[in-house]
This record gives C-alpha cells, structure tokens and sequence, in this order.
C-alpha cells in the first residue's frame, strides 16, 4: 500500500514539477500577462467609482467595498476560474497525442488535475508583482484572521476541483465535434459575467444571482473572494462547502461517465 501512493506521490509530483518550467520557456507572456492586468484593474476600478458617483450604497455595498472585492478578485480569482483540460483535450485529439496518453499507467483525468492544480499556484506566484501594484496603488483591505484565510483556501481549492470537473465535460464534446474553440469561447464568456469576476454576484437581480449561484462558475471566483472580503461571513461556510461538495461529487461522478462514453467514437487524425 505504502509502497504504491509513494510511486503515485513521485509520478504525479514529477508530473507537476514540469509545469514551472513550461511558464518561464514563455516569459514574456508572463510579462504581457502582467500589463494586461494592470490595465484591466484600471478600467474595472475607473468603472466602478463612475457606477457610485450617484450614490453611496448599492446591492448593499460601499464603494470601497465592491472595489475591494474586485481588487480581490482579479488576484485569486481570475487565475482560479482557469482550466487548460478543454484545450488540452482538444488538442490532444487535433495532433493525435491523446492516443499516447491513453496508453501510459496513469488516469488522465487524475494526470490532467494534478497539472492544473500546479498551474494555479504557479498562477498565484506570478500574481505577486500584480498585487503590489495593486496594494501601492489602490490599497488593498486584506483580513487579518488565519480561519478567514484558511476557510478561502478551502473554499477555492473545492470550487477549483468543481471548475475542472465541468471543463472535462466540455472539454469531452470534442471527441464529437473535433474541434472545441468554440465550447471554449462560450465557456469563457459565459464564466467572465456569471462568476463574479466582473460584478458582484450582490449586485445582481435575484433570477440571475440564482443562475449564477447553481452554474458552477461562481464556485471558483464569488465564493471564495466574498470570504476574503467580508461579504460572506465564516458562519455560512458549512453551507457553502456542502453545497460545494455535492456540486463536487455529481460532476466528477458525471465527468467520469461522459469520458468513457467519448472514448468510444473517438477519432485521431482520422483514424
């Protein structure tokens, strides 16, 4: 027993050490990534005070509230909400190296999580030089209590793990489709509104906060950043992580079912 987790710890971890060198052979993305974001917090934080300028209370924040929030979740949730299993799998079957993958001992869903995974905190790293500009310039209202930071990290590592499950179902679609751009651009549309990456979810008309709460994109964005803004107290959390682990469940249970079932009219290449 003993014997087989430490040569999963060693494949998997071996997996994951690859991806720190996958973004510096990219650096000037890295770079590009950041000016892009320095810009985009501007236009969000030019939004918002043009959006208050007529009043100082709305959906029941303050101004510096919903700033904080954003703030917030351009750092953690932006890098969260994002998965590479949908244009992993759609590659994957575009240059035909999904079939060497299938092959090797390892479960390519468990494989794929564990990159993704480390690609979040790599993510998280490189937001580093963001979240000065940020403190330095917008000022940033952090919480000082470890179980604040502890039930955000719990809260984000759950919606994370609910996000990849879902974007394995789309990413699924391409073994019927042969090509997965455009599930991939609707995804990522539909993901920037309904997640509270943009708006508060507090601020919605209750119809839409309902969508927006049962979609699972809220999971990975709302959730956690409410937490570290103070919009959601840390006595609704066993709510909220049994709602997340029954989301959890049902789509890794769903996922699983609807890969198998794609393997079956798979085709590489036109093969």
């Amino acid at each position: 027993m003993s014997a087989t987790i430490n040569r999963l710890v060693r494949v998997y971890g071996g997996m994951a050490a690859i991806e720190p060198k996958m973004f510096m052979a990219y650096s000037i993305w890295v770079w590009m990534d950041f000016f892009v974001s320095v810009i985009a917090v501007g236009i969000l934080v030019a939004f918002w005070r043009a959006v208050y300028a007529s009043t100082a209370l709305l959906g029941g924040l303050t101004l510096d509230q919903t700033l904080n929030y954003i703030l917030l979740a351009q750092l953690f949730g932006e890098a969260a909400q994002i998965t590479n299993s949908i244009y992993d799998i759609g590659a994957g079957l575009r240059d035909g190296q999904i079939a060497a993958t299938l092959l090797r001992p390892l479960d390519y869903q468990a494989s794929m999580y564990v990159q993704n995974l480390a690609q979040l905190g790599i993510r998280y790293a490189l937001n580093i030089p963001l979240a000065l500009f940020i403190w330095v310039v917008y000022g940033l209202d952090l919480p000082a209590s470890p179980l604040v930071w502890l039930a955000f990290a719990f809260t984000l590592l759950l919606g994370h793990a609910v996000m990849f499950c879902f974007d394995w179902i789309v990413g699924c679609t391409a073994f019927y489709s042969t090509e997965i751009w455009g599930m991939s651009v609707v995804r990522h549309s539909l993901a920037m509104f309904l997640s509270g990456a943009l708006i508060p979810l507090t601020l919605m008309p209750d119809w839409l906060r309902t969508v927006a709460t049962v979609l699972p994109f809220s999971q990975v964005v709302f959730l956690p950043v409410s937490i570290l803004s103070g919009i959601t107290p840390l006595t609704a959390m066993p709510r909220i992580w049994l709602m997340q682990g029954i989301m959890l469940i049902g789509l890794l249970i769903l996922s699983r079912f609807v890969f198998g079932r794609s393997l079956r009219v798979i085709t590489v290449q036109g093969g």
